[in-house]
């Protein structure tokens, strides 16, 4: 559950099978705040609404009931017609609109009938909407492109130990010399990049949470992975470690230079 506002009120957002759907109670209650559920109905009520709901049904919905829907579309927009969304989806199947309950409840819809409505009820709040909308996604973008890179490090940090397990580890070590192993490597490529070990990071941060890395900016990252990779294959060669920590410093000193030059990159991060 998210939300954004728009014109200083808060629409809630939430995520049902990688699709959005915004709350139109929300919306209703920047034209009617006492009774937004009597605007929906209204709306429901409305030929064009239903001709509307009808076709994004058929486009997105293999379950929707047209027999249904032919019913409602011949009365809609007489006086005698009236129309919930519970209504419409029990008797149609529709998946367009969602009838909530308990504390985040009320009546969300797809993205594209949320903008539909809205329109209906005020132009003003459509755009105001929009670019609000685009601006949460923008945000999410930025945040799954980090993850995506944080994932990427960590994937090529499996690779990594998984060749010190094959290439550096004798038999029959214990569980602690294995992990003393592990932990030298990691800090191998922590020099190579940042200069000092995990353990000298955390004594000059004692307030920071997380780790070295995950301090690390975009280039870091992107040099990071490469590292590992690199050591990965160095190990596979029988390469002393004194020399992979040489040859690694090499290549991160070059790589975030070329890094660095790049338009734009750093400041990116």
């Amino acid at each position: 559950m998210s939300h954004i506002k728009v014109l200083e009120h808060n629409v809630r957002i939430v995520a049902d099978d990688e699709a959005d759907f915004l709350c139109i109670t929300d919306i209703a209650k920047f034209k009617n705040a006492d009774h937004p559920d009597d605007l929906i109905r209204n709306w429901l009520r409305n030929r064009n609404t239903i001709e509307f709901l009808g076709l994004w049904e058929h486009l997105n919905n293999p379950r929707f009931n047209p027999v249904e829907f032919d019913g409602f579309r011949k009365q809609a927009g007489l006086n005698s017609f009236s129309m919930t969304p519970k209504m419409w989806i029990e008797k149609t199947g529709a998946v367009g609109i969602q009838s909530r309950a308990g504390r985040y409840g009320g009546t969300y819809a797809h993205k594209d009938i949320a903008f539909e409505f809205t329109s209906w009820v005020s132009v003003e709040f459509k755009l105001y909407l929009i670019k609000e909308f685009q601006r949460l996604k923008d945000e999410e973008k930025k945040t799954l492109g980090w993850d995506i890179r944080r994932n990427l490090a960590r994937l090529n940090y499996r690779i990594h130990t998984d060749a010190v397990k094959k290439y550096l580890i004798p038999a029959k070590l214990s569980a602690e010399q294995i992990n003393l192993t592990y932990a030298s490597e990691a800090d191998l490529l922590n020099v190579a990049l940042f200069g000092k070990t995990a353990a000298q990071w955390r004594l000059e941060n004692p307030g920071q949470k997380g780790n070295i890395r995950d301090d690390a900016d975009m280039a870091q990252l992107v040099c990071l992975s490469n590292l590992e990779n690199l050591n990965a294959l160095f190990i596979s060669e029988n390469m002393e470690q004194n020399q992979r920590l040489e040859r690694l410093n090499q290549i991160a000193i070059e790589q975030m230079k070329l890094l660095a030059n790049e338009n734009g990159f750093l400041s990116s991060s």
